[in-house]
């Protein structure tokens, strides 16, 4: 489970993350969702004990994520895809994570078979990793100390059509086996077809959130409909837009 409640996180005097709050249930993928910019990445970096928090509480499994005893035993983390070492190959980093995190070194192996990157791949230095195959390496990672809560941000980018088609079909198994994601992402058209439920954020802001089914009913072009949940400039969540629909119930302003 995740939880993050009333999430507020100031730089400077500008504020980019504003009362934030959602929950992630076990046993299913929740879309983080939102534009360039709307506060994605600093809610995750909140969320994993990355940057402090302001205001408001975050956890993961019950606890903050920095009193966990071993983190990457119970969540995998994917921020940044290009963060491992360049001088590595796949198959040390995997290695070496694994001795970190005090799991076998065999489950490198297995990981590497997982994600597509065994063979001549794992002996590679990842700094001659395209950014797809950087994105693998990430979430095997991500994976290596068999956790129970996954956060990824943006795991799709650089990842070819039937690179997406994978990684969507190893979250949605994760999640089937009682796993719980949380997946970012700045397109909804790519987590609408994996994400069990949806929070949209724009301007700092949760401006829609709950099952996808419902959020997405009856909207036949996302991408306009994404528009207008996210652009500071449209209409009160509760009122009426020019299209003559509205946001769903519930938004936060």
């Amino acid at each position: 489970m995740i939880e993050a409640s009333n999430l507020t996180k100031h730089f400077g005097s500008t504020p980019v993350v504003h009362d934030v709050s959602f929950s992630c249930p076990p046993g299913t993928v929740t879309g983080f969702l939102g534009p360039n910019g709307a506060g994605k990445t600093t809610t995750l970096r909140m969320l994993t004990g990355l940057s402090p928090i302001d205001s408001g509480t975050a956890t993961v499994a019950g606890v903050p994520f920095r009193r966990l005893p071993n983190p990457g035993r119970v969540v995998g983390v994917m921020l940044d895809a290009s963060a491992q070492h360049a001088g590595r190959t796949g198959r040390e980093t995997l290695r070496l994570g694994a001795q970190v995190l005090g799991v076998p070194t065999d489950r490198a192996e297995e990981l590497l078979e997982l994600v597509g990157l065994a063979g001549p791949a794992a002996t590679r230095r990842v700094g001659k990793y395209s950014l797809g195959m950087r994105q693998r390496l990430g979430l095997a990672f991500a994976l290596l100390g068999d956790p129970d809560v996954l956060i990824l941000d943006e795991p799709a980018n650089g990842l070819d059509p039937q690179g997406i088609r994978w990684m969507r079909g190893l979250v949605r198994q994760f999640a089937d086996a009682g796993g719980t994601v949380l997946l970012s992402s700045h397109l909804l058209g790519e987590i609408a077809a994996v994400a069990d439920r949806l929070v949209v954020i724009g301007g700092g802001r949760v401006v829609a959130a709950g099952p996808t089914a419902e959020l997405l009913e009856g909207q036949d072009d996302l991408e306009e409909y994404f528009f207008r949940l996210t652009d500071p400039s449209s209409p009160d969540p509760s009122s009426p837009d020019p299209t003559g629909t509205t946001r769903p119930e519930g938004a936060n302003r």
